[in-house]
């Protein structure tokens, strides 16, 4: 195995890939196009739930081979093997990174520190299930004796993007027993937009917190008990109408939930790939267990390709091997997620905080420096409306911005007419990024419409499209279950591959603590009656200031 501490410039690749992209920095994709006919064939991957067409990007076959050889040079099979046989490739915590156990279908033992976890896992799940068909059944009644009609899902992070982003997207295969709500932030509004309307009689509240301890969830919960009572009055009732998911049972039964219905988590699972644990159960009570079934078999699914599939055949490498080129040897400086399909609307927001919380770091393995750049800024929105917002920076904007379109060949809610006018633009919008426009098309185009020649000159440059601009095409089959665990699991896989190449540790979050530690000072300043500290640097202690002036009146 290679020296961890390693510097990745210093591999023969990296340095072989810098020259390269300086070569490569003066060609157009078009011209690439029109020279091999053949490169959809060689810079695409069909699995069984998608495809992945990573063509429209400024890669030649040398430049796939450099980066394959620095994926060996990186280890990354290695790796990949440390981290589903269980070792602490945590480093920073000293845990394992084990997300892809909770959702292993075969027979095979998983040990971790020795200890298979596979028991434990199937407990959870089979407890998970009894819970949503209690539910579902009406079995299971609030303190009157009515059936559940609402859940309330409160937790923030992965505890509430990752079920919040997938009961979107399979809202369509709900069989509308339930209404589903998420509550997340510390503003007061959502929750009580939330809550008005709801009937506490009726609602069910899943508080997700590993240690029953974070601020935010915290507040939300007890904010969510007060009005409760407000209405049954009787502290043992809380028993029928809030669950927890934690590892702190002696907090959560002092809230006054329930023994039986606290749902374990693992410290060798992080919180932004945690739906697949009991942090998915709001997603079971909403769709039904069938359904986060479906959703573990298809990320099962993209873990055993990512397994076994040869590096230049695997779509996660593939995908994070794209995206090193395009970060670090033709340096962009971001990266847009662009689903042409309305229920993945939450999808980019979801992958932000993976990629970026993981990613979003700057020392190496060894606590040095790096000097070179890590993850890239990680933003997207539904890609038709993009196309009236911030396309047109796309396309001709000061900055390249590579994107991922990703669609899907039927939709999980056919209205006739819409989906192929969606995926019309979906086809035209990589296809424009990639081509453009040249002045002398420009003016043939203008000519055509009987615009003069002067006219012409005057806005010509305007029009011109530069085209490019790099674009990941994934196709899906349909918004499913078992595909949307496929898709998930190929980005935490891609997210995996470019940790190891950057020599970065991504499953710690240290960067989240230092606000979350100074907020928790500050806090009891902004009490009326309590004194601002003056060690705050005079910008922060002038702005508590000034709130507190304005909260008193003054």
């Amino acid at each position: 195995m290679t020296n961890p501490n390693l510097r990745p410039t210093d591999l023969p690749s990296w340095k072989a890939l810098s020259a390269h992209a300086a070569q490569l920095k003066t060609q157009h994709m078009k011209a690439l196009f029109a020279a091999d006919d053949k490169r959809f064939d060689k810079f695409s991957l069909q699995l069984s739930s998608l495809l992945l067409d990573y063509s429209k990007n400024l890669i030649t076959d040398e430049t796939k081979a450099a980066l394959l050889a620095l994926a060996k040079e990186s280890d990354i099979e290695a790796w990949r093997s440390r981290m589903f046989a269980g070792e602490h490739i945590n480093a920073t915590e000293d845990r394992a990174v084990m997300h892809v156990a909770l959702r292993d279908k075969s027979s095979q033992p998983i040990l971790i520190d020795g200890v298979d976890v596979r028991p434990a896992i199937n407990a959870e799940l089979e407890r998970m299930r009894k819970l949503s068909e209690k539910l579902r059944s009406g079995a299971w009644t609030g303190y009157t004796g009515k059936t559940i009609t609402d859940i309330v899902s409160i937790g923030i992070g992965g505890s509430n993007l990752g079920p919040l982003m997938a009961c979107e997207a399979l809202k369509a295969y709900s069989d509308k027993r339930f209404n589903i709500h998420f509550v997340s932030n510390i503003d007061g509004v959502q929750i009580a937009e939330v809550l008005d309307g709801l009937n506490p009689e009726t609602t069910l509240f899943v508080i997700s917190s590993k240690t029953f301890t974070t601020q935010e969830t915290m507040t939300n919960a007890s904010t969510a008990e007060k009005w409760f009572m407000a209405a049954a009055g009787d502290k043992a009732a809380i028993a029928k109408h809030f669950v927890a998911v934690s590892t702190n049972r002696k907090l959560v039964t002092a809230f006054g939930i329930a023994e039986e219905n606290i749902f374990d988590m693992w410290d060798w699972v992080g919180g932004r790939f945690s739906l697949w644990s009991a942090i998915g159960l709001p997603i079971v009570l909403f769709l039904g267990y069938e359904l986060f079934d479906e959703l573990l078999q298809g990320a099962y699914e993209m873990d055993q390709h990512f397994q076994t599939a040869p590096l230049a055949e695997n779509a996660p490498v593939m995908l994070a091997l794209v995206g090193i080129w395009n970060r670090n040897f033709l340096n962009y400086p971001a990266q847009a997620l662009l689903p042409y399909d309305q229920c993945l609307h939450r999808f980019p927001a979801y992958m932000q905080q993976a990629e970026m919380e993981s990613n979003g770091k700057s020392v190496n393995w060894a606590g040095e420096q790096i000097a070179y750049a890590s993850v890239p800024l990680v933003w997207g929105e539904v890609g038709i409306n993009g196309q009236h917002a911030f396309y047109q920076m796309l396309h001709q904007g000061t900055d390249i911005i590579p994107a991922d379109f990703i669609g899907s060949v039927t939709p999980n809610i056919v209205v006739e007419g819409h989906h192929d006018a969606l995926m019309a633009n979906f086809f035209a919008q990589t296809q424009a990024l990639m081509q453009g426009s040249d002045a002398d098309q420009v003016r043939r185009d203008l000519t055509a419409k009987g615009v003069s020649a002067a006219r012409i000159e005057e806005i010509v440059e305007h029009k011109v499209h530069r085209g490019n601009r790099p674009t990941n095409t994934i196709l899906l089959n349909k918004v499913d279950a078992r595909t949307l665990g496929a898709l998930i699991a190929l980005y935490e896989h891609k997210i995996f591959v470019q940790g190891i190449i950057w020599r970065i540790h991504s499953f710690d979050q240290w960067g989240v603590e230092l606000g979350k530690v100074l907020a928790a000072g500050i806090q009891p300043e902004l009490d009326l009656a309590k004194a601002t500290n003056a060690g705050h640097d005079a910008s922060t202690r002038n702005l508590i200031d000034f709130y507190k002036r304005a909260k008193a009146g003054k």
